[in-house]
């Protein structure tokens, strides 16, 4: 009896020592085209910090129409910057691309202006926030205050105890810049408007929105309502990416609501103030804004080639500039820019766990992985390298790093995507190493 007993505590010490044995190796699988599983294997004992680096054409027609939005704000000071590219003539503008978030082209992107209706695009945004939180529904019936059908500028002429849909709220404000429909869906979220406001600038402060201060939801004229050409490229970046279903709304040129009140029945045409949804080839939004202090401004979105870009132009002269302005940038990032995007991340094998109540985890990619190019590089020639950890000590969290995919071309890095782990794994104890004594004995 002693002798088995022994033999057992023996063997539970091996299988101890086995499980604890620190993991410290790496495998590092290369490829050119899709990775292939071979080879080479190296033993590191420093960890890759994390990053995950998300790294022509016709010409519109020049708009003829001058729109004209109520919206506010006070002008900032900063210093002249502009990167080379294209002339344009407003003093703020800046060129994004969308999935990477690289600036293509700044000119004095950091001046705090007043945005004019651009301010929708955030108020926008938390609406779509609050829908994708099950907070309201598109088919929700919101009811116009008095305080809300008293907004003047570019409004759609809600009265009091009117009532639309969500979804009839959101065309009015995308398409027809509606101040009325902006404060009656402020006080729908989140009770008044006061606090809804306070929710844009939280969210403004989440995107890295430096140098923005909102005061209303609508852009109506107010001291110290501002933004910056940057700040509304992020802004419209997070919209655009995170709810594509924006495009389904600020892309309609034209359209008719519905008014129903004590007083009858009545159509209202909403018509899109952003001209280059007509006369650009490849827009797909985004906002427009004007007034006497803000001038003309525009964010302006457009896709080609499955490139899209964000030009942003602040206090230009006139309608007619802005869009003209906007068309420039975009045809110069069409022409300049191609992205790579790794739409086919190979599937990952779990890893070994050391010391662990399992002895394998799940892996998965944090995040997916673009890269843009500006100088014309072969993109064929980027490679894809697998480096993983062939094992892990326990106890392992979720989210924990393995490892990197590391995207290289013609020899230099690129950019990278963490390998995380996706599931716990507890350390394991005496009974955990019992159990797996006894079982390799019955077996």
């Amino acid at each position: 009896m002693k002798a088995a007993l022994a033999v057992l505590l023996s063997a539970l010490l091996c299988v101890q020592n086995a499980y604890a044995m620190p993991a410290k190796e790496y495998i590092v699988y290369e490829d050119t085209a899709e990775l292939q599983e071979n080879t080479e294997e190296v033993q590191e004992d420093t960890q890759q910090g994390t990053e995950n680096t998300e790294n022509s054409d016709t010409a519109a027609e020049e708009s003829r129409e001058t729109v004209s939005e109520d919206t506010g704000g006070t002008e900032g000071e900063a210093a002249d910057t502009q990167t080379a590219g294209p002339e344009v003539s407003a003093p703020s503008a800046i060129l994004m691309e969308a999935s990477t978030g690289e600036v293509i082209f700044e000119k004095d992107a950091d001046t705090a202006r007043p945005p004019a209706s651009v301010t929708k695009i955030m108020t926008m945004l938390l609406i779509f926030d609050a829908l994708a939180d099950g907070k309201i529904k598109l088919e929700d019936q919101v009811t116009t205050s008095e305080f809300a059908a008293s907004m003047g500028g570019s409004q759609v002429f809600l009265e009091p105890g009117e009532t639309q849909t969500v979804d009839t709220m959101l065309k009015c404000i995308s398409v027809a810049s509606a101040n009325d429909a902006c404060v009656a869906m402020a006080e729908y979220i989140s009770g008044n408007e006061e606090e809804f406001v306070k929710q844009m600038n939280e969210r403004a402060k989440g995107l890295g929105m430096e140098n923005t201060h909102f005061v209303n939801c609508n852009g109506l004229d107010v001291d110290g309502h501002v933004t910056t050409a940057r700040d509304i490229a992020l802004m419209s970046r997070e919209m655009i990416t995170k709810y594509p279903q924006i495009h389904d709304y600020c892309m309609i040129w034209m359209e008719n609501i519905t008014h129903t009140t004590k007083k009858g029945t009545t159509e209202f045409g909403l018509t899109n103030t952003n001209k280059l949804v007509r006369q650009y080839e490849y827009a797909t939004g985004l906002k427009t804004g004007s007034t006497g202090l803000a001038k003309f401004c525009v964010s302006a979105t457009a896709k080609k080639n499955d490139i899209e870009m964000i030009a942003v132009i602040m206090a230009a002269e006139d309608s007619k500039a802005r869009f003209k302005d906007a068309t420039t940038l975009l045809n110069y990032g069409f022409g300049k820019c191609q992205v790579y995007k790794d739409e086919k991340q190979e599937k990952l094998k779990d890893i070994k766990v050391k010391g662990g109540v399992k002895e394998t985890v799940p892996c998965e990619y944090a995040g997916s992985f673009s890269y843009l190019d500006t100088s014309g590089a072969n993109m064929a020639g980027i490679t894809k390298k697998l480096k993983i950890k062939k094992s892990l000590d326990a106890p392992v969290k979720k989210g924990d790093k393995a490892g990197s995919l590391v995207y290289e071309l013609d020899g230099k890095e690129i950019g990278k995507v963490d390998v995380i782990v996706s599931q716990n794994v507890k350390k394991a104890g005496f009974l955990d190493y019992l159990k797996k004594v006894v079982s390799r004995f019955r077996t």
